[in-house]
């Protein structure tokens, strides 16, 4: 049954074939629509997250698509559990989080005074889009509600509760500018009531994944009328044969549609896929160990001593199951990534025919990365270290 569910939730999340989405620029959104989300993240030891979620999905993505789809207004930045890139056609459904920031129910600014708030809206009024920096004082003395903390603060907060979006990046800085010039007229900006928030968010949840559970429904979204207007939803669904409940030992109860829960699904051949760590198919962590057996703790906010993988590991899938992790980091100057330290896990994988197919995504992924070779510092475990320097050689004079 867990291996079934591996599969159905593989291929919703598009791990399972080469183009689930298609190519380019239009393939990048079709990709955020249906997961509905892509997590932000600033970590570049390697290719930013969001760019290689879309990457592992996408043969070919560049990382221009997605700034060409916030340019044209197809894609925004909000908060869904993380900062997150959504589709602009769910804009409505971040606005009951805006309203609860707005009365101030939520402490995570801290005090920000309204001067500041009121003085920034007006400049980006009268001068356009504005980055935190715009704000820094010009002299040591200047002590005045242009000093940069409490500026990017106040940014934050007028993003958060919706005065401003996030209209472009430079690198990883945010461009802030008036919602009302940067939201397009056709937007439906309709606060939905609880239980319409509750309906689109188990929708997104089964269309990402295939199946749910209540907690990844409201994963880290407070307040007990969600939760009582999901329960709600659910029964309501069952009780119409849109869903069904199942019981899995070691999950929680899961809901899923008859006809998904029904179909069959082959085990994929080839699949090996270098996942980052906030791929939307692993980030739900207690998920991860519950259908895949595998164990992940991010470990760059660990001391360095006390890392058990490495900085930046990142997961492997291989067919339909998660079979070690991969600590890389790309040396750019020298258009090198480095294997620091390869961990293959899994006792049940035939490695013969895992290691040429890992070999290729290591190199594609190297690419991706703007690099040239590949170096591997270690390998657990060490036995196959120098059989997979061999096959990368081998890999590597392939045309």
């Amino acid at each position: 049954m867990r291996e079934k569910l591996r599969r159905i939730t593989l291929q919703h999340q598009g791990l399972t074939t080469l183009r689930p989405f298609g190519k380019g620029l239009q393939a990048t959104q079709r990709a955020i629509e249906h997961l509905g989300y892509i997590q932000i993240d600033t970590i570049s030891i390697v290719e930013r997250a969001h760019h290689h979620t879309l990457w592992t999905r996408i043969p070919g993505y560049q990382p221009a698509y997605l700034a060409n789809l916030v340019s044209q207004r197809r894609v925004f930045e909000y908060w869904f559990h993380a900062a997150s890139f959504l589709p602009m056609t769910h804009y409505r459904f971040v606005l009951p989080q805006m309203a609860a920031i707005r009365r101030g129910e939520s402490r995570y600014f801290g005090d920000v005074e309204e001067k500041y708030l009121h003085n920034i809206l007006e400049r980006i009024r009268l001068d356009g889009p504005c980055k935190a920096r715009d704000f820094a004082s010009t002299t040591r003395r200047n002590s005045t509600w242009w000093d940069w903390k409490p500026a990017k603060r106040a940014l934050e907060k007028l993003f958060m509760q919706g005065d401003l979006m996030i209209t472009d990046r430079d690198g990883m800085e945010k461009v802030y500018d008036l919602t009302e010039r940067v939201l397009p007229n056709n937007i439906n900006t309709c606060e939905p009531s609880v239980m319409e928030l509750a309906e689109y968010l188990l929708k997104a949840a089964l269309q990402a994944n295939g199946f749910t559970t209540q907690k990844q429904v409201t994963h880290l979204r407070p307040g007990n009328p969600l939760r009582k207007a999901l329960a709600t939803v659910l029964h309501d669904k069952m009780a119409q044969g849109e869903l069904q409940e199942c019981q899995i030992d070691g999950m929680p109860k899961i809901y899923i549609t008859p006809e998904i829960f029904e179909a069959k699904r082959k085990k994929p051949t080839r699949n090996v896929r270098i996942l980052s760590p906030f791929d939307n198919a692993i980030i739900h962590r207690d998920r991860a160990q519950q259908l895949f057996g595998f164990e992940y703790r991010l470990e760059c906010y660990t001391p360095k001593e006390k890392r058990k993988f490495g900085y930046f590991c990142l997961p492997i899938l291989y067919q339909d199951s998660l079979v070690g992790r991969v600590d890389c980091k790309a040396h750019r100057k020298m258009k090198s990534l480095e294997l620091i330290h390869l961990h293959l896990e899994s006792q049940e994988v035939n490695l013969e025919r895992f290691i040429p197919h890992f070999a290729k995504e290591v190199y594609r992924f190297a690419h991706f990365n703007d690099c040239e070779t590949i170096h591997l510092s270690a390998c657990s475990p060490k036995r196959l270290a120098n059989t997979f320097r061999k096959v990368l050689s081998r890999v590597a004079q392939e045309p």
